[in-house]
């Protein structure tokens, strides 16, 4: 019966599936829009590039943390409705983000838009992989093409929006998101609990209320452990790209908005149909080590090449291909990683990868300002260096996602 389910058509799928991947777009263009409009808020708010980098850290900081208690929320009001209130929380704090007047509000209610992505982030990816007909490795190439289409599009959206005022982005985000909280009211059942057997975890005989100590218990599994550390160093390099960039590419709003709409076609193009190509070929492993390698060295090309804009910009663009490889193929070895629930799986994955992610736009923005703009990307190159070399160490540990193969 498995067989079965995982040989269904990847576009054959319930209309739930279809709203969250919709709202899945919309919640990740928050994350790629204020990219073109960083220089600019720097320049209005009289704001160092450092505090303009806070804009993510607040976020990821706070979504590190909140992912700790999403298992928590959404065991109690069930997926819909988590989903629903991330979707508030996010239109909220985006449309206070637009009225605000100073870096240092805006840092805070960037936090408080973490905490609606974190809810609706971790659930999302369980409502895809539990509604899906085409069982679980073709529906978190969904996932990934809707996080991949929203990266895309944010820039796009941000840079248009952004030419007009910076404050445009974040009202537009808020609009979105009302949008997508109407699509998920109608078009998800009204008890979003209901997980299929066929696509439930291992362990999960029965739905049962989630503990905020879960998601550390998860860690016990030395897989999970590992996937999430190199994710942690990953995303150093990662956010390095994303937030410190767009400062040394001497672009308007809307040139940056064009630059990473390229990179996040490329994330989502690969991520949709070369990641499951790699992984049959290759193995999940040894593919993620090679994209993460291929990362590491882009970064350093930025790192030599700083002062250059054409080799930046290209950088840039290519860099989406090995990361949307590598979301794919990380995030389904943390779907097979260990025998807990999937949203467990998935929070414990989230705490540790976007730690990683709130430390280096901040330290992106002073290592440049100690030493030089060229230090941020070598040791963000470094850190993803290190990810290969911590996944290497600990091979032994992901034997069985090689072997369990993306049939799942």
């Amino acid at each position: 019966m498995d067989k079965q389910i995982g040989n269904e058509s990847i576009l054959n799928q319930p209309k739930a599936v279809w709203a969250v991947g919709f709202a899945c777009i919309i919640a990740f263009m928050g994350l790629g829009l204020v990219d073109p409009i960083l220089p600019a808020i720097a320049h209005k708010l009289n704001a160092s590039a450092s505090d303009v980098t806070l804009l993510f850290t607040s976020y990821n900081l706070v979504m590190a943390v909140a992912m700790l208690i999403t298992g928590v929320v959404s065991s109690r009001l069930g997926i819909k409705w988590t989903l629903l209130c991330g979707i508030i929380i996010i239109a909220l704090f985006s449309a206070l983000g637009g009225n605000s007047n100073g870096i240092w509000e805006l840092v805070w209610l960037r936090g408080g838009w973490g905490l609606g992505n974190a809810l609706f982030v971790a659930t999302a990816l369980s409502a895809i992989v539990s509604f899906s007909r085409s069982g679980v490795a073709k529906a978190i190439i969904l996932y990934e093409a809707a996080i991949g289409l929203g990266i895309s599009v944010g820039p796009l959206l941000g840079g248009e929006l952004g030419s007009i005022s910076w404050r445009g982005p974040f009202y537009g985000v808020a609009g979105l998101m009302v949008f997508a909280f109407f699509m998920l009211l109608l078009m998800m059942p009204g008890t979003s609990n209901n997980i299929s057997p066929k696509a439930a975890a291992p362990t999960s005989a029965k739905k049962q209320k989630t503990s905020i100590l879960d998601p550390f218990r998860a860690m016990k599994y030395p897989a999970l452990l590992v996937l999430g550390i190199t994710a942690l160093l990953y995303n150093f390099g990662f956010f390095t790209l994303l937030a410190y960039s767009p400062f040394v590419m001497h672009l308007e709003e809307r040139g940056l908005g064009y630059v990473f709409l390229g990179w996040g076609v490329l994330l989502a193009l690969t991520s949709v149909f070369m990641a499951p190509k790699l992984e049959k070929k290759l193995g999940t492993i040894k593919s993620m080590c090679l994209m993460l390698t291929l990362f590491a060295l882009t970064l350093v090309a930025m790192g030599i090449w700083t002062s250059t804009r054409e080799v930046v910009i290209v950088a840039v663009i290519l860099a989406g291909a090995f990361l949307g490889n590598n979301n794919t193929l990380i995030t389904t070895a943390v779907m097979q990683a260990a025998p807990v629930e999937r949203a467990t799986a998935s929070a414990s994955y989230s705490f540790l990868r976007f730690l990683g992610g709130a430390a280096a736009p901040f330290f992106a923005g002073k290592l440049a300002e100690w030493y030089n703009p060229h230090v941020p990307f070598y040791v963000g190159g470094g850190f993803v260096l290190a990810s290969v070399g911590f996944i290497l160490i600990n091979r032994r540990h992901l034997r069985h996602i090689d072997q369990s193969g993306s049939a799942h």
